[in-house]
């Protein structure tokens, strides 16, 4: 099923922060020139009223082409074609050219004394870009080509394989995850797999020469590079950004390694020398998804036998004859359940929640913000399953802070940070407990007390899982920026992260004639990825909080805040203040602590880690290219 790249969700805001990020187009009827000429003078010492100006044009600027883009590029993912690839990078050339143009213009202001809220929108608006392009209409238009080319051609990727009669069978990302998601047939994993990852090579020259132009954008705005800008935007300088990741990857680090050589043990014992590398890394296309990132669909695989988790959820949702409409208003009645209105009408008929039988979509679930008032959708090809339940919770919870925030001037139209807006969507998800279940009527009774090993070791395979995975992608993006992952080292740079971090290793052997990391969306598409890896230990910082003013006294893993108005309270709170205020504000709102913490997490998987310890007491934990040294198997 499409479940995993479901899961991997982006939401699509149309924030000025954010309306890059995902190509978003919008036609222009005047140049950047002559908008900067309006708005503030070029000559002088600046004024506090010239920034004021400046400032005032730039937002509501901005937030018109905000709208248009968000419209053009709802469409362009709606029907691509060739024809909707072009206009979109017309388009965003156009837009590009504006916010270049903008940003660029910030510098003047530069060591000008302001009040702190216009102070705070002249940086964010500095950090506007994730793909800044040169100040130059060449270089410019040829970045946004490729950047769109590439979204593109991910988005109409294919595996074709011939046929004994001579045609072709052509599976898309969908058709091979669900072989890797269901599959127990190591040939069959193994195909899906390579064939995959041949969609990859023909983007690799045009991503190295998008790396080029886009730090050359970045130097311009005064960063060091690319990757710099990225990790500018948290509120810290982007060294003490990168320091906080490793500290909260250090906190996490223990219970994965537990949660990987358990994997690993249990994959040998089904797949035997198919499964075993004598460096102890666990073959990636076994882990039951294209990436190695979410590992929940080995779960019967790996799942002990006294250890059922209690109930199928899959199972429920056809038993009760719950659609994916059905799916949908479930995810709504939570939120209102919690004193939230429910979106307006316009959600309902706007949105997308089948995939179409008569054109390609760009099926990765989103969630989108047209207007930036009250127009907001739900963007995935639902199917009645497990995971997509979840995923329609996550997306919503996108949708509600959306809303939540509209009342904010426009450049605090966003999340505190970009992890925020994640962790929000996967904490409502936490709330999808079997109490909850039972309360909408899809469970009968809640397991037991016994079954929590089972429920806990299905949550981590994807949570847990995900942890390093989160965190390889953007540290091979931050070397490919820097320089110190050059080119002619994409591929064997990616590998050895992904050994680092996650322990996982390709099938075959890869050479630089592959290009692995433009298989996974984010990179092709240019979408920012750590965000998802604060998300994850966000979430739980965020659902003990919401426990805590709930009430709830058991463990953290067994909360549900459903009907619980003070939990909506809390997190009305912290999702109204938007990105007016640093982070570190918006979570102390919700959870009384201004920095960012790992110990709900564990506190949410302690049960399981005790188990887990105790399973691989016969084991040998960590594997060779980790931290801490290589590892003999």
């Amino acid at each position: 099923m499409f479940r995993n790249l479901l899961k991997a969700t982006v939401f699509i805001t149309v924030t000025l922060a954010g309306i890059t990020a995902l190509a978003q187009t919008a036609p222009r009827t005047h140049s950047a020139s002559s908008f900067s000429a309006k708005s503030v003078s070029t000559e002088g010492v600046p004024t506090l009223a010239e920034a004021q100006a400046f400032m005032k044009h730039a937002e509501d600027e901005l937030a018109d082409l905000g709208v248009r883009a968000s419209r053009a590029q709802w469409v362009s993912e709606n029907f691509i074609t060739d024809d909707t690839e072009v206009l979109s990078a017309q388009a965003q050339e156009k837009l590009t050219a504006v916010m270049t143009q903008l940003a660029l213009d910030t510098r003047r202001f530069d060591g000008l004394k302001m009040p702190p809220e216009l102070a705070r929108k002249f940086v964010l608006l500095k950090l506007s870009l994730t793909a800044p392009a040169p100040n130059n209409d060449a270089e410019r238009k040829e970045l946004t080509q490729i950047a769109s080319s590439m979204d593109a051609e991910y988005g109409k990727g294919k595996y074709c394989k011939p046929q004994a009669d001579g045609s072709k069978k052509c599976q898309s990302l969908g058709d091979l995850s669900r072989i890797l998601a269901t599959s127990n047939n190591p040939d069959e994993l193994l195909d899906a797999w390579v064939g995959w990852h041949k969609i990859a090579p023909p983007m690799r020259q045009r991503y190295a020469h998008f790396v080029s132009l886009s730090n050359k954008g970045a130097k311009e705005l005064g960063f060091k590079d690319t990757g710099a800008l990225w990790r500018a935007n948290y509120d810290m300088t982007p060294d003490e950004f990168s320091a906080e990741i490793e500290r909260l990857w250090r906190q996490v680090e223990p219970l994965y390694v537990s949660l990987h050589t358990y994997v690993r043990k249990q994959l040998i014992k089904k797949y035997g020398k198919a499964a075993e590398r004598a460096d102890g890394l666990i073959p990636i296309q076994m882990t039951g998804n294209m990436w190695g990132q979410e590992w929940g669909n080995i779960y019967p695989i790996v799942a002990p036998s006294n250890a059922d988790k209690g109930y199928d959820l899959t199972q429920l949702l056809k038993d009760h004859k719950v659609d994916e409409l059905g799916m949908v208003r479930d995810g709504i009645g939570f939120f209102s359940s919690l004193g939230f209105a429910p979106p307006a009408e316009t959600f309902w008929d706007r949105s997308l929640f089948l995939k179409p039988r008569d054109r390609d979509v760009v099926c990765h679930a989103s969630a989108w913000d047209i207007d930036n008032l009250e127009d907001v959708r739900l963007k995935m090809c639902i199917e009645v399953v497990d995971d997509d339940f979840v995923t329609v919770h996550h997306e919503l919870g996108h949708n509600y802070y959306q809303r939540a925030y509209k009342n904010q001037p426009p450049l605090f139209q966003d999340s505190a940070n970009d992890g925020f807006h994640e962790a929000v969507g996967d904490t409502i998800a936490l709330s999808v407990t079997p109490e909850y279940l039972k309360q909408i009527g899809l469970l009968d009774h809640v397991p037991p007390e016994s079954a929590d090993i089972g429920y806990l070791l299905k949550m981590a395979l994807d949570k847990v899982a995900f942890l390093p995975f989160g965190l390889t992608i953007d540290q091979w993006r931050w070397k490919v920026f820097s320089g110190e992952i050059t080119p002619d080292q994409y591929n064997k740079a990616w590998w050895e992260l992904k050994a680092k971090y996650q322990g996982v290793a390709p099938p075959v052997d890869r050479s630089e004639a592959d290009f692995d990391p433009a298989a996974k969306y984010h990179v092709a598409a240019n979408v920012p990825y750590v965000r998802y890896f604060l998300a994850r230990i966000l979430q739980f910082q965020f659902q003990r909080a919401l426990c805590q003013a709930a009430g709830f006294k058991g463990p953290l893993h067994r909360c549900s805040v459903y009907q619980n108005k003070a939990a909506g309270e809390r997190l009305a709170k912290m999702l109204t203040m938007g990105k007016s205020k640093p982070w570190p504000d918006a979570l102390e709102a919700i959870s009384g602590q201004r920095q960012m913490d790992a110990t709900a997490l564990l506190d949410y998987f302690a049960p399981l880690k005790k188990w887990l310890d105790e399973q691989n007491k016969d084991q040998k934990p960590g594997w060779k290219g980790m931290d801490g040294g290589p590892q003999s198997h």
